[in-house]
């Protein structure tokens, strides 16, 4: 109990970056994706904080572990910002991490910021549901740079720089871009040709969000997200948005068509995570970060596992 209270201390009072990060961010064009900006604010981190970076000290990576962590939220919301032209927001000590994000990400100076804890609670499920998951590409790719001995930052920002693609974290991305292509071309009312394309091999037309390469049956993440998306979409009166509806009733005729079912193309976590955050207000280029923010605990803790 006392590990997890100090670590929790730890890491809400390091969520404040260096200030002349910012001097770093103005460099990037305001219409940069924030996967960009966020592999070079990572990988930069390192100037900032070289006090740390010798990685047979099990004193620094634990340092490190800690500073990346509680800065993630940081950066990510800070990208986020700079693309919107927005003032960024200092991170506050008396909120959870997940509420400090929220914060972040959609208070300005002008008002008070007030947390909805529905929200807060989906973005937690989010991050933690995404937090690990063994030697994916991402984890693969830190491991692999961090064997060659370089720092933590470097080894993180090139899981990043992996996670963009969108075979892996850009999935969800990819998934919200598909439902939009097909709500501008007829909408509900052409699922179910949107669907027969789908079967058909020689259509080129992919089924993001469905089937997974681990899990062969329903991906039990899958099922806790289905949960938290009507919740989300309940509590922000949205169970009537177009796109939503749209969404449900690709889900409908996947799980009752013979084709999907055999073969086990069922809705997987980037499906539902996808259309939370989308309610939530978060821009669908930002999806990717919010994955790597989620990943980062899993990346520091296998590469730490590594070195150690």
């Amino acid at each position: 109990e006392k590990q997890k209270t100090d670590f929790d201390w730890l890491v809400t009072h390091h969520t404040m970056v260096q200030e002349q990060m910012q001097t770093f961010l103005h460099g990037f064009r305001r219409d940069a994706h924030p996967m960009v900006i966020l592999t070079g604010l990572v990988g930069a981190m390192s100037a900032f904080y070289h006090d740390s970076t010798d990685i047979t000290n099990p004193e620094h990576r634990r340092i490190s572990a800690v500073r990346l962590i509680a800065k993630m939220p940081t950066l990510v919301a800070m990208a986020h910002k700079y693309t919107l032209g927005q003032p960024l927001m200092y991170p506050r000590n008396d909120l959870s991490y997940t509420g400090n994000f929220l914060r972040m990400m959609f208070g300005t100076p002008c008002d008070d910021y007030v947390v909805n804890e529905v929200v807060e609670r989906a973005l937690d499920r989010i991050f933690i549901l995404h937090a690990e998951h063994e030697q994916n590409a991402s984890t693969s790719t830190v491991r692999l740079c961090g064997s060659s001995g370089t720092n933590p930052f470097a080894a993180i920002a090139s899981g990043v720089a992996c996670l963009w693609g969108p075979a892996h974290g850009g999935a969800n991305e990819a998934c919200l871009n598909m439902l939009e292509d097909l709500q501008a071309n007829g909408g509900i009312e052409k699922v179910g040709e949107f669907m027969e394309k789908v079967k058909d091999k020689n259509s080129g037309v992919r089924l993001m969000g469905f089937g997974h390469r681990v899990y062969k049956n329903y991906d039990p993440r899958a099922k806790l997200m289905q949960e938290t998306c009507k919740e989300v979409l309940a509590a922000l009166g949205l169970e009537n948005d177009p796109l939503f509806k749209l969404a449900m009733e690709v889900e409908r005729i996947a799980l009752e068509d013979p084709y999907f079912v055999e073969r086990k193309l069922y809705p997987n976590v980037d499906f539902y995570s996808g259309i939370v955050q989308r309610a939530i207000g978060i821009p669908t280029p930002l999806f990717t970060a919010i994955f790597a923010l989620a990943r980062t605990v899993g990346w520091i803790s296998q590469w730490d596992e590594m070195i150690s």
